[in-house]
């Protein structure tokens, strides 16, 4: 299959492997900032393969991991309401809330219903004039150009039943409030590809002058990820710090500015809570003046919750690359695929999910 077989080729990895051992005088830490690079890194056993002393660290790419457990309580509190259609991406149904989840709500009735598409969502408004259709909006950059036009659209139909809760983060803020955190380890970053595609590289430049660390723009077959870690560790060797393109094939420095320019209609950069790691400054999207009509918070007025996080689960840990799944004491007892205590658990991008579905232990298992 063309641009999947490629970068899936053994000869070429043990090949990048070499490269590597050759070129890696020093230890390094690395972190992949997407989930989807994350799951590739841990199902293939490339973090197991990769030369002594380099350690990649995974980060807070996981979208449905970081929504904050305020606005999961809100989509729940809003699901519950006679009238209202509720939906959401499927990964979203079995994050846990402060006492339940989505799916569990829909086998008690609630009218909660899985979409593949905003537009999805739309349509369904369209259909059921006399009902209440929120649609549950998360993601980083890649989602927020069809969440966008979504809302645009429902402005042109004219839908007066139709609604978003928005939980949208940005990827640059992330990076620059981990590397400005007195604890960070981190010294070079494998960009997210898809983020990329949409948003180009050219905010990443003023992040690897200022904190001298090589950003590498990356995708994410096996053969990417060893691609991206060798000219991340070519930079560190050389004493480099910028911004490459390992992506070529589907990333250009300024991006998409159609997409670009569709977010930017609809959507305003606004401070954003992150899941298990706190509010932080212009980190996320909330809905333009103009659109403000579609806000379902505004709405729906859902306030007074009081979102409690289980006091076993590390997510926050984990999300900033601090720690690893397997440190949690809960990990693969506890908290499982079934009875997840946190988002990682459940995502399909997330770093507990990851290393579950790969048989990876808990150290020191009590």
């Amino acid at each position: 299959m063309k641009y999947l077989d490629e970068y899936r080729d053994p000869a070429l990895a043990r090949r990048l492997l070499g490269e590597l051992r050759a070129t890696a005088a020093h230890p390094w830490r690395i972190m992949e900032v997407c989930g989807g690079q994350t799951h590739t890194l841990v199902r293939q056993g490339i973090d197991e393969l990769l030369p002594a002393g380099i350690r990649m660290i995974h980060g807070p790419g996981c979208p449905v991991c970081v929504t904050p457990l305020e606005t999961l309580d809100r989509a729940m509190a809003i699901a519950t309401l006679p009238g209202v259609v509720l939906t959401s991406f499927g990964d979203m149904l079995r994050v846990p809330g402060t006492e339940t989840d989505l799916l569990s709500l829909r086998a008690r009735g609630c009218d909660v219903r899985v979409v593949y598409s905003p537009m999805d969502a739309v349509r369904i408004a369209e259909a059921l004039p006399d009902h209440e259709v929120v649609f549950l909006a998360v993601g980083f950059e890649t989602t927020a150009p069809a969440n966008a036009l979504a809302v645009r659209h429902a402005a042109h139909l004219g839908l007066a039943n139709f609604s978003m809760l928005v939980s949208h983060v940005l990827v640059p803020p992330a990076m620059t409030a981990l590397l400005d955190s007195p604890d960070c380890e981190v010294e070079a970053f494998l960009a997210a590809g898809h983020v990329c595609a949409v948003m180009g590289w050219q905010e990443y430049e003023p992040i690897a002058a200022r904190y001298r660390v090589p950003i590498v723009v990356t995708g994410f077959e096996p053969l990417d990820l060893l691609e991206g870690i060798l000219l991340a560790v070519r930079q560190l060797e050389g004493g480099r710090h910028e911004v490459e393109n390992q992506y070529a094939r589907a990333v250009r420095r300024a991006g998409n500015a159609e997409a670009q320019s569709v977010i930017g209609e609809v959507f305003r950069v606004t401070d954003r809570a992150w899941r298990g790691v706190g509010t932080l400054q212009a980190s996320g999207l909330r809905l333009a003046p103009e659109y403000e009509a579609f806000d379902a918070a505004r709405r729906f007025q859902v306030e007074g919750l009081r979102p409690i996080e289980d006091p076993e689960c590390i997510a926050g840990a984990i999300l900033t690359g601090a720690r690893l799944p397997t440190d949690c004491t809960a990990y693969g007892v506890r908290c499982t695929p079934r009875t997840p205590l946190g988002a990682p658990m459940v995502s399909a991008e997330g770093t507990c999910a990851a290393f579950h579905s790969a048989g990876r232990t808990r150290r020191n298992p009590a």
